[in-house]
């Protein structure tokens, strides 16, 4: 069967293979030595009884050494070439022994009673909070969450994200009916009188802006006389309408009762009436909706504005020292100490890693098992068979050096009890 080049193998395995053809030198060896002790015990015992002995032990061994030469070899391959029925039993039954080892790993360890004794011995909060609330553990921590956050923005594609926002926008904004909600929303609030400090904010800033901007009342209504009225007339005119606009706010001000805060909460009323029931009114809003949110500009700013948050996240999430990557640390050193000290909230995540571990079990089990099916159905036989006996075949060879001494044994054992039974035999 043709080997792996050494160089393609890993150095542990490369190590397992110098170490599986030194067993088998010496288990060969055993063998070899028997052979010569028996040739050497069996020109001995015709002089000298003894030596029978000693040729009795050799015929074991060598028959020992072979038997397990022969089952160990068996294993992985034809011994000496030889096709004998019930031989290469790793190479002819592969799939089979990959199914047999999924459905034993299946069977005794994909168990939810099994999962769950486990994990409800280990206190796996307390364990984590320990570890997490390390500083250096936690911006390891971050750093790996900040990499894999990065490969995801950089993975997603604009166009995609910009279709994404584009169709959110038209779900939620453009196809959305506002003036049904807009109007009982505005009704609500007119009927519990929550309109008013709206009304307060508006006068007391166009009060404020008509004390900062007379100025802007110079020609208002004066430019709009004829021209024979004298300059001083002018003046006086424009100075009268910016002084009846101050007194006219200042009254609605001090005026919780001014008509024109009764003018304006009837306005709001109709309005919300309209919002709801006419017609006229409700398209109104709807155009203007449409005209706002389903613009090109808003979609170049959309894209736009996506385009400059992915940046800053990557910018952020790649360089240590930012804000966001010391907050995270932070959260997470947080989360650690939490875990670590607070009982209760190690009983909650406890219980749910043991129902979520026992749950995936119960469900996916099978799923799960069938990985080790598959990928050894995927495995070639004489990579198989060459992977298994670097594994176990040192072990297996001290089987042979057992056998060998076994054998031994036995045949002088059996010679000896010969000897008792048939004395000069």
């Amino acid at each position: 069967m043709p080997h792996t080049p050494t160089e393609l193998l890993s150095p542990a395995d490369q190590e397992r293979r110098r170490a599986l053809r030194l067993m088998k030198s010496v288990a060969l060896g055993a063998l070899i030595a028997m052979a010569i002790v028996f040739a050497v015990a069996f020109v001995l015992q015709r002089e000298y009884a003894g030596w029978g002995y000693v040729r009795a032990a050799a015929e074991g061994g060598m028959v020992g050494a072979l038997a397990d030469w022969f089952a160990v070899t068996a294993l992985f391959r034809h011994p000496l070439g030889i096709p004998i029925p019930h031989t290469a039993i790793i190479p002819s039954r592969k799939d089979e022994i990959g199914r047999t080892l999924g459905e034993f790993v299946e069977t005794n360890f994909l168990s939810g009673p099994v999962v769950r004794d486990k994990l409800e011995s280990t206190a796996i909060a307390s364990r984590l909070g320990g570890w997490l609330r390390e500083p250096v553990h936690a911006a390891r921590v971050g750093s790996e969450a900040s990499a894999a956050a990065v490969g995801v923005l950089r993975a997603l594609s604009d166009d995609d994200v910009q279709d994404l926002i584009s169709d959110l926008a038209r779900e939620h904004l453009i196809d959305t009916d506002w003036a049904s909600p807009a109007g009982a929303w505005l009704e609500r609030v007119v009927d519990a009188d929550a309109q008013r400090p709206a009304v307060d904010l508006a006068a007391d800033t166009v009060a404020a802006w008509l004390r900062s901007n007379q100025a802007a009342f110079e020609g208002l209504v004066s430019r709009r006389l004829p021209g024979w009225v004298p300059r001083v007339a002018h003046r006086l005119v424009d100075d009268t309408v910016y002084k009846e606009a101050v007194k006219f706010v200042d009254a609605v001000q001090r005026d919780p009762n001014h008509p024109a805060r009764h003018a304006i909460d009837g306005y709001l009323a109709k309005l919300a009436q309209n919002l709801q029931h006419d017609q006229a009114t409700r398209e109104k809003l709807e155009g203007a909706k449409s005209a706002v949110f389903d613009s090109p500009k808003v979609r170049q700013l959309a894209s736009s504005a996506w385009h400059t948050v992915k940046e800053g996240l990557i910018t952020a999430l790649e360089n240590p020292e930012s804000t966001l990557r010391t907050r995270i640390d932070a959260a997470l050193t947080e989360i650690g100490t939490r875990l670590n000290t607070e009982p209760a909230l190690q009983r909650r995540v406890d219980t749910w890693v043991t129902d979520t571990a026992v749950f995936v079990v119960d469900r996916y089990r099978h799923d799960i098992a069938s990985i080790i099916t598959d990928t050894v159905e995927r495995w070639d036989a004489s990579e198989t068979t060459e992977k298994i006996e670097l594994m176990v075949g040192r072990d297996l060879q001290y089987i042979r050096l057992n056998g060998t001494i076994v054998g031994a044994l036995a045949g002088v054992a059996i010679y000896t009890v010969a000897q008792l039974i048939f004395p000069g035999a």
